[in-house]
């Protein structure tokens, strides 16, 4: 890329550039978020197929920081994984997470549930739920499972239990 070019983009640009390539170098990391505000504090959110470390977090800074002039434009920067608790927001996200609990909210309803499989149109959740029996008094014990397309889901979140 040549300087004349970098130069007469605008910082937002150059961030994003400069994150897209450092993130070429570390295949399994990917950007979950990237927020640049008013103020020019500019906010990375990352996830990784095995978890991200402290270490990727101080690589993509310095990555970043390294090609930037604060002369042209003071900044911070905060580089940091999604959280625990944090929605999930990217499909590769739910497919790192099959086997684990989700709390799926869609318009509709709530489901807890074990993430059974993952691809690029939609989730299918399974879980057991206590249901009156076809015949007789009382309630048994179903397997129940949902395919549930992306564009449905509100917010999903996967549990954490100790």
């Amino acid at each position: 890329m040549s300087p004349l070019f970098i130069k007469n983009m605008t910082f937002k640009e150059k961030v994003n550039l400069l994150l897209t390539e450092a993130l070429v170098e570390k295949p399994s990391l990917f950007l979950i978020d990237l927020t640049i505000t008013d103020a020019f504090k500019v906010i990375i959110t990352l996830d990784d197929d095995n978890g991200v470390v402290l270490q990727d977090c101080i690589d993509i800074s310095r990555a970043i920081d390294a090609s930037l002039d604060r002369e042209e434009q003071d900044y911070s920067m905060e580089v940091a994984s999604a959280g625990v608790s944090s929605p999930l927001k990217k499909i590769r996200q739910y497919k790192k997470n099959i086997g684990r609990t989700l709390i799926v909210k869609t318009n509709t309803e709530n489901i807890e549930a074990e993430l059974v499989e993952a691809n690029d149109d939609f989730v299918i959740l399974s879980w057991k739920a206590r249901e009156p029996k076809k015949i007789g008094k009382g309630k048994e014990t179903v397997e129940k499972t949902l395919q549930i397309p992306y564009a449905d889901i509100k917010e999903a979140i996967v549990t954490v239990t100790f």
